[in-house]
C-alpha cells in the first residue's frame, strides 16, 4: 500500500455523526497512551495529521482520515485510563464497543500494544471482544525501539501466545519508521 494522500475527514461523538461513504474503513484501537496518534502520523508520513499529547486519553471522539480517497483509517478513543471521570469513562466504552459491534464497513481492526507491556488485560480483553463480534484483527507492537534485543524477542514471544487469532503482528517504532513498511503492505490485502 502507498499512501499518496492523507486528510482528516470527521470527528463523531455518536454512531449517528458517522460517514455515509461506502468505503472500507481500517479501525485502530489500543489503550491510552499507546501511541495511536503517533502511527497514525508515522504511517501516512504527514506531521500532525492526528493530534498527539503527552497528556494519556486525548482521543475522545472517533476521528476519520480519508486515504487516497478511497480508505478510511478510523481512530477510536483509547481504553483503560483511569484520570478521566466514570461517567466519561462509560460514555467512550459504549461508543468504542458500539462502533466495532454495528459498522459494517470495518475491514480490519489494528489493536496497538505497547510492546513493552504484551498480553495486558485490557488488550486480551480487547482480542475476546473482537473475536466474540468475529471481527479481523492485527496486533501491531507500538514502541519497539524502546526495548533491548532480548526484550524484544521475549515480548514477541508473549504477544505470539495470546494472540493467535491474530491476522498478523508487526513490530513498530513510530520514532525510527521500523515497521511501516511491513504494516503497510499487510493493510494493503485489507483495502477493498
Amino acid at each position: 500500500m502507498n499512501i499518496t494522500s492523507a486528510e482528516f475527514f470527521r470527528s463523531a461523538s455518536a454512531i449517528s455523526g458517522l460517514p455515509e461513504e461506502n468505503l472500507p474503513e481500517i479501525v485502530f484501537v489500543g489503550r491510552s497512551n499507546v501511541g495511536k496518534s503517533s502511527l497514525l502520523n508515522s504511517l501516512c508520513g504527514k506531521k500532525g495529521l492526528a493530534k498527539t499529547s503527552s497528556t494519556p486519553g486525548k482521543t475522545r471522539l472517533i476521528n476519520y482520515f480519508k486515504i487516497n480517497g478511497n480508505l478510511f483509517f478510523v481512530d477510536l478513543p483509547g481504553y483503560g485510563y483511569a484520570a478521566v471521570g466514570q461517567g466519561e469513562r462509560e460514555g467512550w466504552g459504549k461508543l468504542l464497543s458500539e462502533y466495532i459491534r454495528e459498522r459494517d464497513r470495518i475491514s480490519l481492526v489494528v489493536l496497538l500494544v505497547d510492546s513493552r507491556h504484551p498480553g495486558m488485560g485490557s488488550d486480551r480483553e480487547m482480542m475476546e471482544f473482537l473475536e466474540y463480534y468475529d471481527r479481523p484483527y492485527c496486533i501491531v507492537m507500538t514502541k519497539y525501539d524502546k526495548l533491548s534485543q532480548s526484550e524484544k524477542a521475549k515480548a514477541r514471544k508473549a504477544m505470539e501466545s495470546c494472540a493467535a487469532n491474530a491476522k498478523f503482528i508487526v513490530n513498530y517504532s513510530s520514532f525510527s519508521g521500523d515497521g511501516r513498511s511491513a504494516l503497510l503492505a499487510h493493510l494493503d490485502n485489507f483495502t477493498q
